[in-house]
């Protein structure tokens, strides 16, 4: 229950985010600011939280084979869920009108889960959550939200089936954070290495599939600044936690 309940505070950004959008729509601009953001946060997460701690408890090579296998999983996953269409499901231009809803929905939980099964592996060990961590996963998951939700208001989606998506995101990610400390809580320093590295490959993959687009597209010739602002932000929380 203690990782549901952090995988729940973590993910509950998904329901501000469409919250927010829904009381005042932002412009493309920002939103993609915001992406950018929320970009640079998760790459630190994944450089500092994840890999570093990893490489602690692992050899290189076992490593690469997790970031590996973590980025094919996701890119398969993603793939079969464009082809039922989910593509484009985090974008705030409404082309989700021309997919499907249940891909989205399933493509949007898809992108939730490696994260929140990392959060609640942080609190194997007695140490309590990581704040770094805690941190990346609420402020990426902000401006994921706010941008597909942006796209799916534009495709004609009722506020209704836009807070059942988000939510049952939600429940589900937190459910995933639990699943995370509870199947890794006895596991061994090695076998928590190698989910961090599969937990790695597949965030990386998601970053660069469907919120570094965005962000770039839209968020004009700031956007790398914002991203490195969003990258030491994280780095502060993680030094600091």
């Amino acid at each position: 229950m203690a990782g549901f309940w952090w995988g729940l505070l973590g993910s509950s950004s998904l329901l501000i985010g469409a919250a927010l959008v829904l009381w005042r729509t932002p412009s493309r601009r920002l939103t993609g600011l915001i992406m950018a953001f929320g970009a640079g946060v998760l790459i630190s997460a994944v450089a500092y939280d994840l890999v570093e701690d990893a490489a602690e408890s692992a050899s290189g090579w076992v490593l690469l084979a997790g970031l590996a296998a973590g980025a094919l999983t996701f890119f398969v996953g993603d793939l079969l869920i464009d082809r039922q269409g989910g593509r484009d499901r985090k974008r705030s231009t409404g082309t989700q009108s021309e997919g499907s809803g249940g891909a989205i929905a399933l493509g949007t939980v898809l992108d939730g889960i490696p994260e929140s099964v990392v959060l609640g592996s942080t609190l194997v060990g007695g140490g309590g959550v990581s704040v770094a961590m805690l941190a990346a996963v609420f402020l990426s998951n902000l401006p994921e939200a706010m941008s597909a939700t942006v796209g799916l208001r534009q495709a004609g989606t009722s506020s209704g089936r836009l807070f059942l998506l988000w939510g049952g995101t939600t429940l589900v990610s937190a459910v995933a954070a639990g699943v995370g400390y509870a199947a890794l809580g006895t596991a061994d320093p090695a076998t928590v290495a190698v989910v961090q590295a599969f937990a790695a490959g597949a965030l990386l993959t998601m970053l660069v599939d469907t919120m570094i687009p965005e962000a770039t597209e839209f968020g004009g010739p700031v956007t790398g600044l914002v991203t490195v602002l969003g990258f030491a932000t994280a780095f502060g929380l993680s030094s600091l936690g």
